[in-house]
């Protein structure tokens, strides 16, 4: 561990209390700011930062919307720039010449009206038109999976299903499994694009 160094007395015996740079052989001020927990001077924290940066990124805007998501938000490193919500890369294309890829997902929607409070397990390739059909009030999560997850799901909660239909009461172990797939995920449709971007990275 490095030890702040201490700048001697001042002539009237009071102790200076600024903290030396802890970099062997600079005699630099750390900036008081940060002097407790990083002592350094400006310029050898500006070095850290951008140390930091190459390797964690630097939260930045686009220059324009992802082609992807259609998102302003990026990450910038020095090697080029990522959409933050779907991590495509700023600057490649998606070939329009090419089928969007498959990406299956089980979605879950809750809708509360006249008839109850009940939500939906179901599937879909094409979430955006197939969920504009279905009314509902709430997407609640996206699961990855297709229609054997789909069917997997629909046993686990067979006792509280309407009969012939992919709706389902609303109970706490419904809603304690919603959780568990959405845990970390503030907007379903940022995780879907995301995965949209793997699936087009992984076919390029």
């Amino acid at each position: 561990m490095v030890t702040a160094k201490r700048t001697p007395p001042v002539p009237d015996g009071r102790a200076d209390d600024r903290a030396r740079c802890a970099i062997p052989g600079c005699d630099g001020d750390a900036l008081p700011a940060v002097a407790a927990v990083l002592p350094l001077c400006a310029g050898h924290l500006a070095l850290v930062a951008d140390l930091a940066a190459e390797h964690t990124g630097v939260e930045d805007v686009l220059p324009g919307p992802c082609p992807l998501c259609g998102s302003r938000s990026g990450v910038r490193f020095p090697s080029g720039s990522l959409c933050a919500v779907c991590e495509w890369p700023w600057g490649d294309v998606p070939d329009g010449d090419l089928a969007p890829p498959r990406v299956d997902v089980v979605y879950y929607l809750r809708q509360r009206d006249d008839f109850g409070d009940r939500i939906k397990i179901g599937t879909t390739t094409n979430p955006r038109q197939r969920l504009a059909a279905v009314p509902h009030q709430e997407l609640l999560a996206f699961e990855r999976g297709d229609r054997t997850l789909e069917r997997r799901r629909h046993r686990a909660f067979a006792a509280d299903r309407y009969p012939r239909t992919e709706w389902f009461r609303t109970t706490p172990a419904l809603l304690a499994h919603v959780a568990v797939v959405g845990a970390g995920v503030t907007d379903p449709w940022a995780l879907h694009a995301r995965w949209t971007s793997e699936a087009l990275a992984l076919r390029g």
